[in-house]
């Protein structure tokens, strides 16, 4: 029950998605007292006491291993033992990796899971995919492959884009662009039935709309993912600021665009799309933002719900299987 507004936030967001959704029950992992405290209606919902908590600054495998009362673990815990279908966390993003790996478990055919978030792109409401954002540092070219593929069934599942375009991050569109690591992806990549693949995509077009799926290591990844938001975060203030503090005929100019505006705010909000999924599990493990808002929690929870619904970890587990007999 981690998170910079948590448990408001969180108890909020799962009563309005059990309203949404009737046949879901949800398990609350947690202080009692600070979750009864923001909780009007437990129909459908179970809440389980924890007296440890995994924090911000533990070194993630220690604290999964030692922490064994924690919110964090005993939830992952009860999704390997079959009690809950899946789990998610506002909490330590590091600890969730850990806790995905070391307790629930990765598939069998998939050599390392990896941390797929939503980034806004500027001709859909439904954003762009990119993994690995930090998982991995490191990554051969066959990570890359099982990325794409799981990366193509989830946009497939939960954002209905019936033939997905998986694209890989280089620094290049050229098809012999990068180095070793890259060029032996793109061939994996231009040889895997089953996905739709575009070929080479430059960082300046991350946000442009041209893929569904974009596939790197998780070093580029994060670097990537924190250029971009800083990139968005620095732009959006130092305009404020030039329209607000530029005297009155500049604030009245303000005023006269600020439905503009908003239109730029809301394609940054990425709410929607819920949280980070720890792709390459045996169960759906999702990362919410630690800032997450109701809505964010909302989204999060139909993300998971469509994962579900669509038992979108199972086919990629018979993607696998089928590959591996084939090779």
């Amino acid at each position: 029950m981690g998170g910079d507004n948590a448990p408001q936030v969180v108890v909020e967001g799962i009563e309005k998605a059990r309203n949404e959704w009737s046949d879901i029950e949800f398990v609350l992992y947690g202080d009692e007292t600070k979750i009864k405290k923001y909780l009007k209606d437990d129909k459908n919902i179970t809440i389980v006491h924890t007296d440890e908590e995994v924090l911000g600054t533990d070194e993630p495998v220690k604290a999964i291993r030692t922490k064994k009362n924690s919110s964090m673990v005993r939830a992952a815990k009860s999704v390997k033992d079959g009690e809950n279908d899946a789990m998610f966390s506002l909490g330590n993003t590091g600890a969730l990796l850990a806790a995905g790996i070391f307790i629930i478990g990765r598939i069998k055919q998939v050599d390392r899971p990896a941390l797929m978030p939503t980034l806004p792109v500027t001709n859909s409401p439904l954003g762009v995919n990119m993994l690995d954002v930090g998982a991995n540092a490191e990554a051969k070219a066959s990570y890359l492959q099982q990325w794409a593929v799981m990366g193509s069934i989830y946009a497939q599942d939960v954002k209905s884009i019936k033939e997905p375009r998986i694209g890989l991050l280089n620094n290049g569109s050229e098809e012999d662009k990068g180095d070793t690591l890259h060029k032996e992806a793109y061939e994996l990549l231009s040889n895997t039935e089953e996905i739709n693949f575009i070929g080479n995509v430059e960082s300046n077009d991350i946000l442009a709309g041209v893929a569904d799926v974009i596939v790197t290591d998780g070093f580029t990844g994060n670097a990537a993912l924190k250029a971009t938001e800083g990139t968005a975060t620095i732009l959006l203030k130092e305009l404020k600021k030039a329209l607000m503090d530029n005297g009155f005929f500049t604030k009245m100019g303000a005023a006269i665009i600020a439905p503009s505006l908003k239109g730029i705010k809301a394609m940054f909000d990425t709410s929607r799309a819920g949280g980070a999924v720890l792709l390459g599990l045996k169960s759906p493990v999702v990362k919410a933002h630690g800032a997450a808002n109701v809505e964010t929690i909302f989204y999060t929870v139909k993300q998971i719900y469509d994962m579900l619904l669509n038992d979108t970890i199972n086919k990629a587990n018979t993607y696998f299987e089928k590959m591996q007999k084939e090779q």
